[in-house]
């Protein structure tokens, strides 16, 4: 290859990563419109996984932990969140959303299960118990996935704050390297087209720009659906969403 063309693809490349890390830009909405729909399960639930705890029981417990990693109820699939693809702009997030993550480990558990916040925002950790724990997060591309943390936290009490900023996944799973029994999940917003669905699989993503998307429904464990939309002003779009 020739001196000049691979200055060139070199250029071109870097054109490429700076277009598609371009930071999401806040626009006046008018006329916007909304996407609907709801989120189900078919086919056979998947059992519990159960975990026996063998160490720091005092603070863990004795009793093996059960964790549901995929919860339907009556053909309902929770635990996930809709969110519109690669949008470049759009309304503002809420102004009482601070965007910034919060988990706490208590009774060796991760609480909240499934959070969302901003990227580019912290990531508070806090050690509610007496035993050590080591936070591993990773970012979810795809079916692979990359270390963003993996911190030492041995001291309760103590809080971990660090920066969250994700180029190409927009969700995290959380575990303990201290326990294998400890999950959770974040999904971090690139903008503020997302819902997380309700008790009874329903969504609702409102005050879009009229215009063509990506719509993904994502969950930890079943991984992502998506589907195609078009929005018109002060119309409502549908995109339901199977699991299996």
């Amino acid at each position: 290859m020739k001196k000049t063309s691979l200055i060139a693809l070199l250029l071109a490349s870097c054109a490429a990563l700076t277009a598609n890390a371009a930071a999401y830009k806040v626009i006046d909405v008018k006329d916007g419109g909304s996407i609907s729909g709801k989120v189900s399960f078919t086919g056979k639930d998947p059992a519990p996984v159960n975990y026996a705890i063998t160490k720091d029981q005092d603070i863990c417990g004795k009793e093996d932990r059960v964790i549901d990693f995929v919860k339907v109820n009556k053909g309902v699939l929770g635990d996930v969140v809709v969110y519109l693809d690669k949008v470049k702009q759009g309304k503002a997030f809420l102004n009482n959303d601070k965007g910034t993550g919060n988990l706490d480990q208590k009774g060796c558990e991760f609480f909240p299960y499934l959070q969302v916040m901003h990227n580019n925002k912290a990531l508070s950790v806090l050690n509610s118990d007496s035993v050590s724990h080591n936070i591993h997060t990773y970012e979810q591309i795809g079916k692979a996935r990359k270390t963003v943390l993996n911190i030492s936290q041995p001291d309760k009490d103590s809080v971990i704050r660090k920066k969250i900023k994700l180029k190409r996944g927009t969700t995290m799973k959380v575990e303990c390297d201290q326990h294998d029994f400890m999950h959770s999940f974040v999904f971090v917003a690139k903008s503020p087209y997302f819902a997380v669905v309700g008790k009874d699989g329903s969504y609702t993503i409102d005050n879009v720009p009229p215009g063509k998307y990506t719509v993904k429904a994502w969950h930890g464990t079943l991984g992502e659906r998506k589907s195609k939309v078009a929005i018109e002003s002060g119309k409502t779009a549908s995109a339901d969403f199977k699991f299996k």
